[in-house]
């Protein structure tokens, strides 16, 4: 979150109000591995949330479509005060609440692992859309007491931390949607109609199914696009998602991200 916001903690959320900030270079010292007593602790009653890469990437890891996945993994909680639908991980019905993906082993889908597992023990928070500024990242440390590797092996910063969890290689895809979550469209409150938002939801999580909508539809006919990109997104899903992100700043907030064709036909169905 940048220095420039007037008041940064009043609209943290909730749960970050109290952790401690983590600066361009400051250290801290963590680990977790199998050895310690906690391990997988962490992996129960928690609210997971999941970005579009990783949605994608746990439906090929398990072989399923990204709809399927998302029916039988998945919850979206709706309130007022969500400007845009969220996607949960769906715990199991158990007394702990475990993950669906943890085993005595650790997590049987570790190559895969959601974003905010690789980012803990830090969380990261975004500011509220601004006009004429670019969203900065505020970096926090979580200090947990069920958690017992802090203080033990070697020291990290938030760069080293991101590298060693393969942050960084994911960090263009999901810089696409930072740009749209964080767009100044929604600056004042603004949120989508019902329509818009099945249309965000569509983009970003049901993977699949915007491919039948670029592909079953007019869509490319509606559109200049070019042939090798095209053919790029009929089996390329990182190229599609990118192209998903594109298309939603065109679709919700009129950029001129896509360029409609002269002799364009009706719109078809919408994602």
């Amino acid at each position: 979150m940048s220095s420039k916001i007037a008041n940064p903690v009043s609209e943290l959320p909730y749960p970050l109000r109290d952790k401690r900030t983590l600066e361009a270079g400051q250290q801290f010292r963590f680990a977790c591995h199998p050895g310690l007593d906690c391990f997988t602790d962490c992996c129960a009653n928690v609210n997971i949330l999941l970005t579009p890469l990783d949605v994608l990437q746990l439906s090929r890891r398990l072989g399923l479509e990204t709809g399927d996945f998302l029916r039988r993994h998945t919850l979206t909680p709706f309130t007022k005060e969500l400007q845009l639908p969220v996607v949960v991980l769906k715990m199991n019905d158990d007394e702990k609440k475990t993950c669906p993906f943890v085993g005595d082993q650790g997590c049987t889908v570790y190559q895969a692992r959601p974003w905010s597992c690789r980012m803990y023990p830090l969380a990261m928070a975004l500011p509220p859309a601004r006009a004429g500024q670019e969203p900065e990242p505020m970096y926090f440390l979580f200090e947990d007491d069920f958690c017992h590797g802090h203080g033990q092996g070697q020291d990290w910063t938030v760069e080293s931390w991101q590298a060693n969890q393969g942050l960084a290689e994911r960090d263009h895809l999901e810089e696409g949607f930072r740009r749209v979550v964080t767009h100044p469209w929604f600056i004042g409150g603004r949120q989508l109609d019902i329509r818009r938002m099945d249309m965000f939801y569509t983009a970003c999580y049901d993977l699949d199914a915007f491919r039948r909508f670029v592909f079953d539809t007019t869509f490319l006919k509606r559109f200049e696009m070019e042939d090798e990109l095209i053919e790029k997104l009929r089996s390329d899903d990182e190229e599609l998602l990118q192209f998903a992100f594109r298309w939603l700043r065109f679709a919700l907030f009129a950029e001129p991200t896509m360029q409609v064709r002269p002799d364009a036909p009706a719109s078809g169905r919408n994602p």
